[in-house]
């Protein structure tokens, strides 16, 4: 007859019971596409393991599926991306590599910010001719802060639905967000109304939301069609555009080339402003909300 240790099996059904309630409240393991993402990802989820694919010194255009990222994205219970075809290039190549079935699909662990606001841009038809172009509209959404709440709110959701016995805690974490962030837009929009009205010239469309968002407009592209470097002949023409003597400053983001924007800006004595694109873009951005303040600072302190 075989007897049973009672104090043995109730060791082992602690022990199973520990694991169980282990795995349950185990944190998601997210898989950012950009730094910005990753960064609200980790203010909407504090105990999240959260991994961002590139930097704010990378163009997000152009990423090389690494064996790193591969690894990365095989152990990720969520990927979030900016979408509107912005990692078309590389994310479908890491999706195949890494064969997790919970982040090939939106209606699972896959989540396109573009998909939860109006993009701005949208395009009927698009082709080669065109350039670098998005039919789905201009992906560089986070620097509208109104449209980027509506990407926190949905992003949370998503992150209750694929995690729910940790639900309150993401609703607290969206709750503190959201004070922080409404608080912070009518302090951004009053440092920022001098800026109102203002034109510059710029590096691609990479802060079509914020110019959008504050009134600014964009006379001019450094590139002669989106994705193609400036050429000699094209900044020629920008000189003779400055010369009306209404642009504030040339635009350039963190990751861009500068040598076209310093070109330009010998020749006509404009300031030449290097903005951060994302989170880490220089030494003041160390989160989302230092972000914008670092953006807005530099772009009032150019005027």
């Amino acid at each position: 007859m075989v007897r049973i240790n009672s104090k043995k099996l109730i060791l082992a059904a602690g022990i199973f019971a520990s694991l169980l309630t282990s795995s349950a409240n185990a944190a998601l393991n997210v898989f950012a596409c950009e730094p910005e993402y990753g960064a609200l990802a980790k203010a909407l989820a504090p105990d999240a393991k959260v991994y961002s694919a590139t930097s704010a010194q990378q163009d997000p255009h152009q990423v090389q599926a690494r064996p790193s990222l591969i690894a990365k994205m095989r152990q990720a219970d969520l990927v979030v991306c900016a979408g509107a075809d912005l990692e078309i290039g590389w994310l479908p190549m890491l999706q195949m590599k890494a064969s997790n079935n919970k982040v090939l699909s939106t209606d699972t662990g896959l989540f396109y910010a573009a998909d939860h606001i109006e993009t701005l841009d949208q395009l009927e038809q698009v082709d080669r001719s065109m350039g670098d172009v998005h039919a789905k509209g201009n992906p560089h959404l986070h620097f509208d802060p109104r449209k980027f709440l509506k990407v926190a709110q949905a992003l949370s959701a998503k992150m209750i639905e694929l995690d729910p016995n940790s639900s309150a805690e993401y609703q607290v974490a969206l709750t503190e967000f959201t004070e922080q962030w409404q608080q912070a837009i009518p302090r951004w929009e009053a440092q920022a109304q001098s800026l109102k009205g203002k034109k510059v010239i710029a590096y691609h469309s990479s802060f079509r939301y914020l110019f959008n968002w504050l009134g600014m407009e964009q006379v001019a592209d450094l590139e002669p069609k989106p994705g193609i470097p400036p050429s000699s002949s094209h900044l020629a023409k920008l000189v003779s555009r400055s010369q009306q003597g209404d642009v504030m400053a040339v635009i350039v983001a963190s990751y861009q080339d500068e040598r076209g924007a310093h070109w330009l800006g010998e020749r006509t004595d404009l300031p030449v402003v290097i903005l951060p694109m994302s989170v880490g873009g220089n030494s003041q951005s160390q989160d989302l909300i230092s972000l914008y303040d670092s953006v807005l600072t530099l772009l009032t302190e150019a005027q």
